[in-house]
């Protein structure tokens, strides 16, 4: 495998940009097609990511532009790479499925853009593809072995029998889950998620990834799960998945997670089940005594969509220097202010300014896109450099988080 990429190669996809820029999305859509007429890769994606309103088309596009665009400096990449490769193990891709991939990109690529793309070009893009698809898959092959060889550590789908379902909030549920092999579990990094594998009759095969919102056990997992209006597996884990029911699941994976020794003040921020994760850091953080100033900030439309909330209480008193504060967006006829919630509103960007240590915090975030985009900029605005913001979106990354 070569290690670095021949300059001719690197000027034909640079020039390329435009034409990527103009026709990107068709390209992607065209892949994807040709993709799909094989189940077996059809069943590696999340397809409520496609489609014609789907978010992965446009987040695939955005980062084929940036691999072109960056090709000559690929060290701004970094983050992306370790990303995709996270995703790829969650979702069990092996290296057997990247020759389809490159098929279908080169043939999207032509079909798209016809005699423009002449043999010169498909013939660079051909090499730069596997250039970073043997990148992915060295990674890839680095995090399935540390899968591997942890105590409690596993490759592939195992089940997983749900131990119990509790209900957190009228939009929220959360579900323990315990190895039916009764056989000890990973510890994961605090942030990570599991990927799971879900049957559900009429559908293919389905893969979300949740996750995880307590601290390692050594026994279990807990993931909470907010059911959306239109959500297939989110509806069928609250409407089906009761005690008993057994769940293929993929091994903790993700490069969003908690600083093993934080020697700075911690900020956990959130938004509606953007919590998940949150309430794992700060579980670890309480439980390993770390001597940090942590600030829990968390907000949500009232008392009913309030998940976790005496749990999250219970923790802080419970540990050094943690402060909370819950906002709730507009709280319902009865709730008091001091009881319920803390702040009534949206956690604005000159409330948090004023009041977290923005001189000297690492900032996790978690939410919906809007929220994330918000207080990514805000911080980045107020001076907070990039190595102490650190964020989780649920879904493709489809939009850039300018700052």
């Amino acid at each position: 495998m070569s290690r670095t990429l021949s300059g001719e190669t690197i000027a034909l996809v640079k020039a390329t940009v435009p034409a990527l820029e103009a026709h990107g999305l068709d390209i992607v859509r065209e892949m994807y097609s040709r993709m799909f007429q094989n189940p077996e890769i059809r069943d590696l994606f999340n397809q409520s990511h496609h489609g014609d309103t789907g978010s992965q088309p446009r987040a695939l596009t955005a980062a084929i532009l940036a691999y072109a665009s960056n090709i000559d400096n690929l060290g701004a990449l970094a983050p992306a790479v370790e990303r995709i490769a996270q995703k790829h193990v969650g979702l069990q891709i092996l290296p057997d499925h990247y020759p389809y991939v490159g098929d279908a990109l080169l043939g999207a690529i032509k079909a798209v853009l016809g005699d423009a793309a002449t043999e010169e070009i498909l013939a660079a893009w051909g090499e730069a593809y596997w250039f970073l698809a043997n990148i992915l898959i060295a990674r890839e092959e680095r995090i399935y072995g540390d899968q591997k060889e942890s105590v409690g550590g596993w490759n592939g789908w195992r089940d997983f029998r749900v131990d119990q379902v509790v209900e957190e909030s009228s939009v929220i549920k959360s579900f323990i889950l315990r190895p039916a092999d009764g056989g000890p579990i990973m510890d994961h990094k605090p942030g990570q998620y599991l990927t799971f594998w879900i049957e559900i009759a009429g559908h293919p095969p389905i893969k979300r990834n949740y996750s995880i919102s307590a601290a390692p056990n050594g026994e279990t997992y807990r993931i909470s799960v907010k059911r959306e209006p239109q959500g297939l597996v989110s509806g069928w884990l609250h409407e089906q998945a009761g005690s008993g029911t057994i769940l293929k699941v993929a091994a903790p994976a993700g490069e969003f997670f908690l600083d093993e020794q934080p020697e700075r003040p911690v900020v956990l921020l959130s938004g509606g089940v953007g919590l998940t994760p949150m309430v794992a850091m700060l579980e670890a953080l309480v439980a390993r005594g770390w001597d940090v100033p942590v600030h829990y900030i968390h907000g949500t439309h009232n008392r009913d969509t309030h998940a976790l909330r005496e749990h999250v209480r219970e923790q802080a008193a419970r540990g050094h220097a943690v402060q909370v504060t819950d906002f709730h967006q507009a709280p319902l006829t009865g709730e008091v202010e001091g009881r319920d919630y803390d702040v009534a509103g949206i956690i604005t960007d000159e409330w948090l300014i004023a009041n977290t240590p923005v001189a000297a915090a690492d900032y996790y975030i978690c939410g919906p896109r809007p929220f994330l985009r918000h207080a990514v900029s805000a911080l980045s605005l107020a001076g907070v450099p990039a190595t102490r913001i650190h964020y989780e979106f649920f879904g493709p990354a489809d939009e850039l988080l300018a700052a």
